[in-house]
């Protein structure tokens, strides 16, 4: 029987082109499930078509830098009625065993290699993080967990609530799922409901005060389906992705009264540069969905930004602006563990608590290290968590991680066997702000996120406890906020023909998780764009 489910699943996860067709074996398996995916280097402007009747004018009606949680579904949308170019730095998730599968959530975090869908970095205050390289974005490096965001928020973010309450089942019908309850979620449920977060409010993917059970981008096989697979809703004669394409930075012709976009210039996988045009028709943007720390680092690369910060570092100056990467916050998260004598199911987030004041609770199960697993590892996702005792805040660099990670290469290793309570605090009171190291886009900027004063060993005090062993929750946002870098329709300032859709241009975080609304905002801004531009015959 267990053999007959996962030939079950093994071929559900098959393209339906190459299930439909292997019998006959008329084509091969495609790595990237999509046609109109390919990598960077058969990119070349000659041919790369804007799908004109005669194929040959190189040029895009819009360019989306970065195949993220918003930026795929925006993707998928505008392609509907224009020539989309879509430039993702990482490669793809199908493939990858480590974002594919739920037991593997961790592992992929902790994979620090240069081809990791991961890529880790350390605020300035000491706080391990990590942004997604890969198409889909941070839903194929997240807990799964799926939840819409209040309707206080999408009035404070002057959405259109009947096009938000299309958008959103829009995503649910693709790629959503209603979870399996583990014995440790609904014992949490009941925790919840007996310490008074009430009233219980069931199955919904609506926020709502009290304990409920959120959906899940997980299916009952444990396989994970990103916010690439709304892909599916494109049309592929009008759509081209480009993996491992690394834009360098936006391109502008500056001989007007205002900046105005042309186009990009990226890297493939070999490292060789193209330049992709934007179509000289009115309504045609280079959309920027690269995230909280890829945005408003390609801003400033590209010339806009903090004036001084630019000529710091010698980059011309396109547009100053000295709002961009400012306004950044972290939701801080604490975790209790909680270890067993027996192996736990392993679960992701299925239960949370939604109290008035702003907490959120939530677990997590059986993630640990065992023989199958990750060794040696002492970071974020680690049970064994010295790391924060013994190196002072201000001295977590990635080298003394590696470091301590070496001392301690040949201790225990551990089998943890239990569980994390966790919560998010929805409205952190610190600010901070992104600046450049240096101007190669394939380095991390600085990021100083959360900057709390911190007192190792500290067993007195819960609220100090609580500080000194802060995390993050990965649901950084800010950096490109609306009326400082971007007007309410999410284009850029004083600039022509560039927007930027994604969690950059939040000051807060929407819900228990942003992922449910980013991907609901690519949607919805899409449908926005093409209405504006063809009104009844926008046809969505």
């Amino acid at each position: 029987m267990a053999l007959k489910l996962f030939l079950f699943a093994l071929l559900l996860c098959l393209p339906t082109s190459l299930s439909s067709t292997a019998s006959k074996g008329k084509e091969k398996f495609n790595p990237y499930r999509y046609t109109f995916i390919d990598k960077a280097s058969t990119f070349s402007s000659s041919s790369s078509s804007s799908f004109s009747s005669n194929g040959q004018d190189s040029s895009y009606d819009y360019i989306v830098i970065g195949g993220g949680t918003a930026g795929c579904p925006l993707a998928a949308t505008l392609s509907q009625n224009f020539s989309v170019l879509v430039l993702e730095r990482g490669g793809v998730p199908f493939t990858n065993a480590n974002v594919s599968f739920l037991r593997n959530f961790h592992i992929g975090l902790a994979d620090t290699s240069a081809t990791s869908a991961s890529q880790a970095f350390v605020s300035t205050d000491g706080v391990y993080n990590a942004r997604a390289r890969v198409l889909g974005g941070g839903s194929c490096i997240n807990a799964g967990f799926y939840s819409r965001a209040d309707d206080a928020f999408v009035k404070r973010a002057g959405w259109d609530p009947k096009l938000v309450k299309e958008s959103y089942p829009w995503v649910e019908r693709e790629i959503v799922h209603q979870p399996k309850l583990t014995l440790w979620q609904k014992a949490l449920r009941d925790s919840l409901l007996e310490v008074g977060v009430r009233p219980f409010n069931g199955f919904t993917y609506d926020h709502v005060s009290g304990t409920k059970i959120g959906g899940t981008i997980f299916d009952r096989f444990g396989r994970r389906h990103t916010s690439a697979e709304l892909l599916a809703y494109a049309n592929p004669q009008k759509l081209r992705v480009l993996i491992y394409a690394t834009v360098q930075k936006i391109v502008f012709d500056t001989s007007g009264t205002r900046p105005r976009v042309t186009g990009v210039i990226f890297k493939d996988e070999n490292g060789n540069q193209h330049q992709a045009l934007l179509s000289n028709r009115k309504g045609s943007e280079v959309i920027l969905s690269s995230g909280a720390m890829g945005s408003p680092q390609m801003l400033m690369l590209s010339g806009i930004g903090p004036k001084k910060e630019l000529q710091r570092l010698k980059i011309p100056v396109v547009l100053e602006n000295e709002h961009v990467g400012k306004g950044m916050a972290d939701n801080p998260m604490n975790t209790i563990l909680v270890p067993s004598k027996a192996p736990i199911e392993q679960s992701l987030i299925q239960t949370v608590g939604i109290t008035k004041l702003g907490v959120y609770i939530e677990a997590s199960t059986g993630f640990g290290q065992s023989s199958q697993s990750i060794h040696t590892h002492y970071g974020i996702m680690s049970g064994k968590n010295e790391l924060f005792s013994t190196i002072p805040t201000k001295q977590r660099r990635p080298e003394a991680t590696q470091a301590y990670t070496r001392r301690n290469k040949y201790q225990l290793q551990e089998s943890f066997n239990g569980s994390f309570i966790l919560e998010k605090l929805a409205y952190p009171l610190s600010r901070g702000h992104l600046s450049l190291v240096n101007t190669n886009v394939d380095d991390n900027p600085s990021a100083n996120i959360n900057l709390r004063p911190k007192q190792l060993n500290d067993t007195e005090s819960m609220a100090q406890f609580c500080k000194d062993t802060v995390v993050t929750i990965w649901h950084y946002h800010g950096g490109c906020l609306v009326g400082k870098v971007v007007s309410p329709n999410r284009k850029v300032l004083g600039v022509d023909r560039l927007r930027v859709v994604d969690g950059s241009t939040f000051d807060e975080s929407p819900g228990t998780n942003p992922q449910a609304t980013l991907m609901m905002m690519g949607r919805y801004m899409g449908v926005k764009i093409l209405r504006k531009r063809l009104g009844n015959n926008a046809g969505v």
